[in-house]
């Protein structure tokens, strides 16, 4: 057991991270020990570990000094009589600061002057947070060594969730920007993640017509009721568990009708999306009349368009034509086995939607063939 304990102390020394051992949270507690015994000012080492009843030689807390300095927070290092917070440091922890500093600076030391940490953020930004396989991938080819990624991943998605940039938004965890995390921030001043956690209230990305990409859009027509329905949690249920992971190969994001931001007739804006989007996604489950027109609309320009529907809603005679993705969410038991089939079905469909634009056959084209010519 020694030996093995021994090997494994040996392995961790050899790691070679560019990032702190550490997730930001413990080392800003320390930070925060360092400001209430000290007034903020700076204080003797050995007074402050005498204070906090530690030895100031363990291994504990020479790791704290360290990680506390690669984190930003604190000056002086394992080897200075002396420790003293650095400005982003005292913003970080002292309790006067106004919430929306306060968090800029957490923001700041524990995602965007980590440089790993920077270029996943950047990367992710706006979407849903991917497999870890992924984000191991990823962090390897942004410049953490092999044996490093695997933690600098873990690390980096602790850092996200307590600075707030990861938000759990229609139906799965999405890193978000910084102004939307300062948009989450509660009343008093401590940031504890559970208390920017758990908005459902629409999409983290919100976009404009005017600013839409629509060559690599989805939209995603879905009855969306109000918030915490069974209608809302379905179509974040869907959206995040079968939708996006399907679309992720092939490049395009996903809008639904209450991620458009734009001050106006709604009904002009969805309806742009419907008849320019690359691709169009209907969720027929519930049997909402909005969905229907807004099917129909989609169905009358012609354009690619995906069918998914759950199992307890018969398909209307009228649409039953078109191949439709029959989704089983009769329990959990039935579900979770084969969410990954429903994403390869969804995908499969996309896929062959997308490869077949100018060929696309709809119950309305079938009568009025010349009909999408007329009005494009």
């Amino acid at each position: 057991m020694n030996e093995r304990v021994a090997s494994e102390v040996a392995r961790r020394k050899r790691i070679v991270r560019s990032f702190p051992a550490a997730p930001f949270e413990e080392p800003l507690a320390f930070a925060k020990q360092i400001f209430d015994f000290g007034s903020g000012e700076t204080v003797q080492k050995l007074t402050l570990f005498d204070h906090l009843s530690k030895s100031p030689e363990s291994g504990a807390s020479r790791q704290l000094i360290i990680n506390a300095g690669r984190y930003g927070l604190i000056k002086g290092g394992v080897q200075a009589d002396k420790l003293e917070l650095t400005p982003d440091g005292v913003r970080s922890v002292d309790p006067t600061m106004p919430p929306r500093e306060q968090a800029r600076a957490r923001i700041k030391l524990a995602i965007e002057d980590i440089e790993i940490f920077a270029k996943l953020y950047d990367r992710l930004l706006g979407k849903a947070l991917p497999a870890k396989a992924a984000l191991v991938d990823a962090a390897a080819e942004l410049g953490a060594t092999k044996e490093s990624a695997e933690e600098a991943v873990d690390t980096f998605i602790l850092n996200l969730r307590f600075v707030g940039l990861m938000l759990t938004l229609s139906g799965a965890e999405r890193i978000v920007s910084k102004d939307i995390a300062l948009d989450k921030l509660p009343p008093s001043l401590d940031l504890a993640p559970a208390a920017v956690q758990t908005s459902t209230s629409g999409s983290a990305s919100l976009v404009t017509a005017e600013h839409a990409q629509f060559s690599t859009t989805c939209f995603y027509i879905t009855p969306i009721g109000s918030p915490e329905s069974e209608q809302r949690k379905h179509s974040d249920l869907f959206l995040g568990s079968f939708v996006e992971p399907a679309l992720a190969s092939f490049g395009m994001s996903v809008v639904r009708a209450d991620g458009i931001d734009k001050p106006g007739v709604i009904t002009k804006q969805i309806i742009e999306y419907i008849v320019k989007s690359r691709l169009v996604i209907v969720d027929l489950s519930y049997h909402n009349p909005n969905v229907f027109y807004e099917l129909a609309i989609r169905h009358m320009m012609r354009l690619p368009i995906v069918q998914i529907v759950r199992k307890s809603d018969p398909i209307p005679f009228d649409i039953n034509q078109m191949r439709t993705i029959v989704i089983d969410t009769t329990d959990i038991f039935t579900l979770i086995p084969k969410i990954a089939s429903y994403q390869s079905e969804i995908s499969s469909q996309v896929r062959r939607a997308l490869e077949n634009a100018d060929e696309v056959e709809t119950p309305i084209s079938t009568y009025f063939p010349q009909l999408r010519a007329n009005l494009v």
